[in-house]
Formats: structure tokens, sequence, C-alpha cells
């Protein structure tokens, strides 16, 4: 039995020759196609699925979020939580015929975290902050040491990110990619990305000749695409744009609740979102469930706090804010606003494009709890990222958190003695000093039981307006067969 990995989805098939390296060519269609540099931090699912089918990191992921062999065959670190060894796999082959040493992953890392490098929407620098001092070194041709310039014991949350390629190649980025993954790049551009099978590859063959990524930007257009045959696979499809692959005998709709998480993120810096109470009187005052109904027309599930199941330390025992615009009253009135409250909140256009409808509906319900909502609207997505990562919002911003890991999602945006690129201003010495203390404590089982207690002492701080985890869709032909969800919602293919 061949296992395919498909829109982050987990395809098992028996293995045909029409599904071995034989087999042809798979189209996949999403709404781009853009490569860019792997080197950078980026959470753009079109950019991963083809990244993460062309480069392989040192460790990977199962489907239940764990740490896996690929380029490492293990890995050990010391007590200190500093001192990470790994053992690199013998005899892998990159695309242009290289063979795999430690010396490309000591190359590798040092320009993932050259500062240089740029990154997506802000995200410049983001892996630097973590290890831009760490001591990084091959031991030989086979073994590369890290040592971490304090406890780091979720380090592999960052590893797992990062593509190694050849060191003689690295010069050549972007535009030019070679890894060791199952595909290799035959041909790019802002249309189509063709790969071609990896014949030297060191896992398991290659399940098909050519896969195509094709862009096609219109959610509709992409289910006709599957409909008409032209695609094998389509991502992100409107929740509105489904029926016809339901009721289509030769296609499957499938869906995937995200660990995407759409917020936003108060300014405790300065002006009354400073007061926890006001804070969770936003939270209290907005409809969520509504929200969800109306806009996403039942597509997300409420959050809890600042997580999602597929986050490591999400508590599922903690409550979701409730609809009580009269316990929203009661919270402004304690915190002095007796007369009402005027706020600023930014949004941007897009990204997440159901921003502007989000804040009209916020407005109307928190209208009725005596808050005056005033909307500044920005078209520039990439210079809103700026502004909110310089900490020039307003009294609140519409954001997304993204990053699978929570250590990151701590850092970036929770620890206050960190002020990381996405910290609005939220203080909890409790808080800061549990997440150090999670950083050193390397027993799994142990870590998790820190992280769920910040998760409900964040919860109850409200930093944030926490509102829904979209559920995304994927049209899948018949050709496929079985499948069952992963997480990440990338298109991966073995």
């Amino acid at each position: 039995m061949t296992l395919i990995l498909i829109s982050g989805l987990l395809v098992r098939c028996e293995k045909r020759s029409e599904f071995s390296g034989k087999r042809g060519r798979l189209v996949v269609m999403q709404s781009s196609v853009s490569i860019g540099d792997p080197h950078i931090v980026s959470d753009s699912s079109n950019r991963l699925s083809i990244i993460r089918t062309v480069y392989e990191a040192l460790v990977g992921m199962d489907e239940a979020g764990h740490y896996e062999p690929s380029l490492a065959t293990g890995w050990s670190v010391e007590p200190d939580a500093r001192t990470w060894t790994f053992t690199i796999r013998s005899g892998v082959t990159f695309h242009n015929g290289e063979v795999l040493t430690a010396e490309d992953v000591v190359a590798t890392l040092g320009r993932v975290l050259d500062p240089a490098i740029g990154g997506a929407f802000g995200t410049q620098g983001v892996f630097a902050s973590y290890l831009g001092t760490a001591e990084i070194e091959a031991i030989d041709d086979l073994k590369f040491r890290i040592v971490t310039p304090q406890p780091m014991a979720d380090l592999l949350d960052l590893i797992v990110a990062m593509p190694i390629s050849p060191r003689n190649e690295l010069a050549k980025l972007p535009g030019y990619y070679v890894g060791t993954g199952p595909y290799r790049v035959a041909s790019h551009n802002a249309k189509e990305v063709i790969l071609k099978a990896h014949e030297d590859y060191w896992g398991e063959d290659p399940a098909f000749q050519e896969i195509r990524f094709v862009a096609e930007s219109g959610s509709a257009k992409r289910v006709r695409s599957l409909i008409r045959g032209k695609a094998d696979i389509v991502s992100d499809i409107d929740v509105l744009d489904t029926p016809p692959i339901e009721e289509n005998a030769s296609a499957t709709l499938h869906e995937l609740k995200s660990g995407l998480c759409i917020i936003f993120m108060f300014n405790a810096m300065e002006g009354p979102c400073q007061d926890r109470r006001v804070r969770q009187a936003l939270n209290y005052g907005v409809d969520v469930d509504r929200i969800i109904a109306e806009i996403k027309h039942g597509a997300a599930a409420p959050l809890n706090g600042f997580l999602t199941p597929h986050h490591f330390g999400y508590d599922p025992e903690t409550s979701v804010f409730p609809y009580d615009p009269e316990k929203a009253r009661d919270l402004l009135a304690e915190a002095g606003y007796t007369d009402g409250l005027r706020l600023t909140f930014d949004i941007p256009s897009v990204m997440p494009g159901e921003a502007p409808e989000l804040i009209r509906m916020i407005a109307d319900q928190l209208d009725r709890i005596g808050i005056t909502i005033e909307v500044v609207e920005h078209s520039d997505r990439a210079a809103y990222s700026e502004m909110v990562r310089d900490k020039q919002i307003h009294d609140a911003c519409c954001f997304d958190s993204s990053p699978r890991s929570t250590y990151r999602v701590l850092r970036e945006k929770i620890q206050s003695d960190l002020r990381g690129p996405w910290w609005q201003g939220y203080e909890n010495t409790q808080v800061n000093a549990m997440i150090e203390r999670a950083a050193a404590t390397l027993d799994d089982a142990e870590r998790q039981r820190i992280y769920r207690r910040i998760y409900a002492m964040i919860t109850e701080d409200a930093p944030w307006l926490f509102l829904y985890r979209p559920t995304r869709y994927y049209g899948v032909g018949s050709a496929l067969g079985d499948w069952s969800p992963r997480a990440d919602g990338l298109l991966i293919f073995d």
C-alpha cells in the first residue's frame, strides 16, 4: 500500500501501475503557484505545498503532529535543553546529483538565519530571533550540533520549517530550486509549476511521474475544472462553491477544520484595552456564533483561546467566551465606562478577505453594549503587516495567527519580556515565567501541562478578541482512492 499526502490529506491507495512512477500526470489547482524563496518564513499554504514537495527538512511531522525522522535519522538533546545533536541520513541525493552532508545543513541554516533573506508580511528575522546567536557546527559528514542561546525544548518546531538545500546552490536562490524531495522543479512561472519525479529519491518511489501545480484564482472556476476532469485536486474551495462537488459522482468533497485563528489583537500598551475588563467585555459583546453563521456560512468553529485543537498544549476544557451583552456592560461599568466607549479598529482589505464584513457586524454588536467603533481600512496588506509589527495599531487590529507551533505563538505574540514581532502590549509576568519554564522542560507530557495552564490564564486575560478557525474545503477526483485528513492542510506528495 502506498501513502500519498494530498492537500495535507493522507491518501491511501493500493500500489498499482497507475499510481507508480508510470502513473503519469497529477494536476493540482490552487489560487496561486508562486514559489518565492523557500527559506523565508511564510504561512502561505500555496507556496508551502510546492516547497515541501520539492524540499525536505531534517525532521518531518506525522498526521497527529508528532515529529518523525526525515533527512535526519535521529537526534538527541542534553538535559540543559540547549545542546542538540542530529544524525544525517546517509546516501541522500539532491536533485543536482550531489550527496547530502552535514555541511549542506550548516550552510542552509546559515542562510535561513540571515536577516538579509527577508520575509513575507513582516516575518523577516523571525527565525534569527530564535537561533541568530546559536552555535551551529558540523561534527563530521553525517552529524551536526546546535547549541541554542537559551533552553529550547521546542527546537523541532523551528527545524521542521527549514528546508535543506545543497550548499553549492544556495547563491542561486530564489529562482533556481534544488532539494532532496520526491519531486524536482522542471519549470515554473506565475501560472504553472511543473514537477518531475526525482528518480534517485532516498524514500519510497514517487507515486507520479509529473505533478502540475496550476494557478486559478477563482474558487468556482477551480471547481469547474475538477468536474470537467481538468484537475485531480482543487484546494481552498469557498463553502458556497461546494454543491457541484457533492452532486458529482466522480468527485469527493472533503473538509478540514484548520489550525488558523482569526482574531483581533488588542492594543494593551495604551488606551482603554490596557484594562483586562474592557478586553473581556469586548469578547462577551461579540456574537461569534452569529458571525460564523452569517459571514462564514457555517464554515468555521469558534475559538476558546489563542490556539486550536491542532496545537500542542491546547486545552479543550477552557470555555469559549459566551455571547453575554449584559456581562459585557457590567464589565465596562466596572472599568469606568458607564457612558460608553469609543474605539478605533484597524482592518486589512484582504487576508482575511472577510475582514470588512467582520468589522461591520462586530461594530453593530458592540454598539448595543455602548461601544462605538471607528474603522480604519488598509488596502496594502504587506504594509498593514509591517504596521502591526511596528506596534502602530489603534485600539485593535484584525489579524490571523497561523504557526502550528505553540512555542512560536507564545514567543512572537504573548511573551512581554521579549516583545516579539506581533506582541501588542499584553503583560503577565506569571505567564512569562511559565513560558520560560516550558522552554526548559524536555518531557513532553509535563511541557504540555504547563502550556495548558498558560492557555487558561491567557484566555482569561483576553489579549485578543477570539473569533474562529475557518473550515477548508478540498475537491478530489475519484482516481485518488481513500484518504483521511492531515492537520497542516498542505498538498504534499510522496
